[in-house]
């Protein structure tokens, strides 16, 4: 059975603390965006599936009842910073297995300003990535720096070191998609910077920047996700979008053998899963048009070009140096602006992605539109972990 995206919706990302808001308020939003665009109401979605990190236990039935008390189902997921993307999962999941005909997929986070821990509640050996960080600190010692940089930060001078990577291409990254948020009114930063300025900029963990690095924010984005069924029933074919093939992956063996922070951030995770979604399409990455993929730092998202078969391993510093992934290239990456520049509220991300697909494949993206977009890719991946590829076309 297929399954479409019918619906999408979200909210503004901000700064966390800029906005007198609570979650709820950005559930209501983004889901209430949601419902209006495919133009069904609440009593029509008969399931919800539900991804936040850092709430309470039951918030997204708190957040679900700002959209109706209709005493529908409602699933909590939390999957660490692939959290938005696993409720997409768990909505299609239950459109193509037959239990419900529209289900309302909705990520949220309110954050605190900062940079994220380790996790844990500040003890690192506690925490469900301490094996993660053990194998980045038997090779590169553990710093004062913020973790999750550290460990990217990491990643990327062994990438420089095997490949011959240079900061200039890390920070072409951060350029390119600074670049395109400033076409996005819904991101949280919208100013444009050169390589240059990149570089220039403090350091975070060398050779990471602050500009290559997402910031803590708050947002919330939803899908609704349909049958075929569902959309004859409502006529909204015209608006719908395939979710063609999509897949998750966690850790193998393979993430902790090499000893290499290249490998304990996800690259055989992602490589996976987006071997999955081609196998089970019938497309490879030649189909693509549009990727929305995880750039939480400016070296995850050259990484990712490596696994989605972009380029071959250790030729995505010059794939983005050459313009190949902007507009005007072979594909268009993260128009959005990314995470980087559209900003990370960790569970609405792997959601927020899938909406700016849908809102590419269908041809309204405004000024940040791909020409001609029919087939789109979004990457969502987390440490501990978790890596969802989600391959969407275009209904015809």
């Amino acid at each position: 059975m297929k399954a479409y995206v019918v619906g999408v919706g979200m909210t503004r990302f901000e700064k966390p603390e800029s906005r007198d808001w609570q979650y709820w308020d950005m559930a209501r939003e983004a889901g209430g965006g949601a419902l209006a665009d495919a133009g069904v109401p609440y009593a029509a979605v008969e399931q919800a599936a539900v991804g936040y990190c850092f709430q309470a236990s039951t918030a997204g039935q708190r957040a679900v009842y700002e959209l109706g008390l209709t005493g529908l189902p409602v699933y909590n997921v939390n999957n660490n910073c692939a959290t938005g993307a696993t409720a997409l999962m768990l909505a299609r999941q239950l459109v193509t297995g037959g239990t419900s005909d529209c289900v309302l997929a909705l990520g949220f986070e309110r954050m605190k300003r900062g940079s994220l821990g380790g996790g844990g509640d500040g003890d690192l050996a506690a925490s469900p990535v301490a094996r993660h960080y053990g194998v980045m600190a038997a090779r590169h010692g553990f710093a004062a720096t913020p973790p999750t940089a550290q460990i990217f930060g990491n990643a990327a001078r062994e990438h420089m070191e095997r490949y011959g990577t240079t900061p200039a291409q890390l920070a072409a990254v951060a350029a390119k998609n600074h670049r395109h948020s400033a076409h996005n009114p819904l991101a949280q930063f919208r100013d444009a910077y050169t390589v240059a300025e990149v570089l220039a900029a403090r350091t975070v963990h060398d050779p990471l920047t602050k500009l290559q690095c997402s910031p803590t924010s708050d947002g919330a984005a939803a899908a609704l996700v349909a049958s075929e069924r569902f959309v004859e029933r409502h006529g909204l074919a015209g608006r719908a979008v395939e979710i063609v093939a999509q897949a998750m992956t966690t850790d193998t063996e393979e993430s902790f053998a090499s000893g290499s922070c290249l490998d304990v951030v996800g690259r055989p995770m992602t490589r996976a899963a987006a071997r999955q979604v081609y196998e089970r399409s019938g497309l490879t990455a030649d189909d693509l048009d549009v990727i929305e993929l995880h750039d939480c730092f400016s070296i995850n998202e050259l990484l990712t070009y490596e696994s989605l078969g972009l380029c071959a391993e250790g030729e995505s510093g010059k794939l983005v140096e050459s313009g190949a992934t902007t507009y005007g290239g072979r594909w268009v990456v993260n128009p959005s602006g990314g995470l980087i520049s559209k900003g990370h509220p960790l569970g609405a991300t792997g959601i927020a992605q899938v909406a700016e697909l849908a809102w590419q494949l269908r041809g309204e993206a405004g000024e940040r539109q791909v020409p001609g977009a029919r087939v789109g890719l979004a990457h969502n991946i987390g440490l501990g972990g978790a890596a969802v590829v989600t391959l969407l076309r275009r209904a015809e």
